[in-house]
């Protein structure tokens, strides 16, 4: 068994300029509580600096225009390949140029800047107490007006997150962007849902990213969109840890929309 504190970690947010939904996301600015408008990359980046473990931080894209911005923040920068076709590839494309002895690789979704430090925290725990760990990730319960913004979205159309729902042993049997499971409206389940949102948080040995990327893309992958069912597709182990919900709600930049309310959070938590 690792000892957390010993450690190496990678922690690795992968950013691409191109997006159907919302194109030049990474740079799209959001306001903090002293009015001063940052980039959602370096919010992220931030937002990744506040995890207290001995780990380094790194953004992988392959535009030079996000790379640029993130230079200009003092970020460490891998250059990595056009041809990646999500963001764990990006990570996997990262790891030639991580130092030898790094043995957590955290992949920090660019989009998902609210996600609690302590986190992180205990995915590097857990991947350091079980050696035997390909995969792990990270889903917290919905809190009511969490699950409403999630059907609120699911009913108009636009993806608001991704759920998933586990085996008892904790592992995953299958993530979605559909709220899963579905609870009919006016069922008293919707005033404490049993709803399990999946965060843009992972960690990876290096021997399971070095697998997934020497796999094809699979066909469930295409249909969500959810590049993490290649692993479930391959029958490898996707550790998934819930954690309680944190005091504001943790929304993902996935679409224009959502800039107003995560706006709001960032103001109510003081965040400059």
């Amino acid at each position: 068994m690792t000892d957390a504190t010993t450690a190496h970690v990678a922690i690795i947010i992968p950013a691409r300029y191109q997006s159907t939904r919302f194109p030049a996301k990474p740079l799209a600015p959001l306001t903090g509580a002293t009015g001063i408008a940052k980039p959602l990359i370096q919010r992220s980046h931030e937002g990744a600096a506040q995890v207290k473990r001995n780990a380094s931080i790194y953004i992988a894209t392959d535009d030079d225009r996000i790379a640029d911005v993130a230079r200009c923040f003092g970020a460490q920068v891998i250059m990595t390949p056009a041809e990646c076709r999500n963001g764990t590839e990006r990570v996997a494309a990262a790891l030639p140029h991580l130092p030898a002895e790094t043995n957590i690789i955290i992949n920090f979704q660019g989009d998902a800047l609210l996600t609690p430090p302590d986190l992180v925290e205990k995915l590097i725990d857990h991947m350091a107490a079980n050696p035997d760990c390909p995969v792990a990730t990270v889903a917290v319960r919905c809190s009511p007006s969490a699950y409403q913004h999630l059907v609120t979205d699911q009913a108009a159309g636009r993806v608001g997150g991704t759920t998933t729902v586990l085996a008892d042993d904790g592992r995953a049997l299958y993530f979605s962007k559909r709220v899963l499971p579905h609870i009919a409206p006016g069922d008293a389940r919707e005033a404490n849902p049993p709803v399990l949102l999946h965060l843009g948080l992972y960690a990876y040995r290096r021997e399971a990213l070095s697998a997934y990327s020497s796999w094809d893309e699979t066909e469930l992958e295409r249909i969500e969109g959810l590049e993490q069912l290649r692993f479930l597709v391959h029958h490898m182990p996707v550790h998934v840890l819930p954690v309680e919900p944190p005091e504001w709600d943790v929304i993902e930049l996935n679409n224009p929309s959502d800039a107003a309310p995560i706006e709001a959070i960032l103001r109510a938590r003081s965040i400059a």
